[in-house]
């Protein structure tokens, strides 16, 4: 599975404006999203900004291995936000 070849369906505004307030207030994420592999993951992540390339929107965020994640929104399956400075 690529991004040139699925093409990305933009999610709400509302979901958009809710991965922004939990940027700006450092929330963390109990995520569920399917990897560019088409594999379902699960983790909790601090989303460290919104990226946007080609047309395709993606979250940038940080697991509790300091590891940075790009995860397509359209490719987020579920979230919810944390308290910040959990992670």
């Amino acid at each position: 599975m690529t991004d040139k070849i699925e093409p990305y369906t933009p999610i709400s505004c509302g979901l958009h404006s809710e991965y922004e307030l939990a940027i700006m207030r450092r929330a963390s994420l109990h995520i569920g999203w399917l990897d560019d592999n088409g594999q379902q993951r699960i983790g909790t992540l601090r989303p460290i900004d919104l990226q946007t390339r080609e047309h395709v929107e993606y979250l940038v965020a940080r697991d509790t291995h300091d590891d940075i994640h790009h995860i397509r929104l359209d490719r987020i399956l579920r979230s919810n936000v944390r308290e910040a400075n959990k992670l």
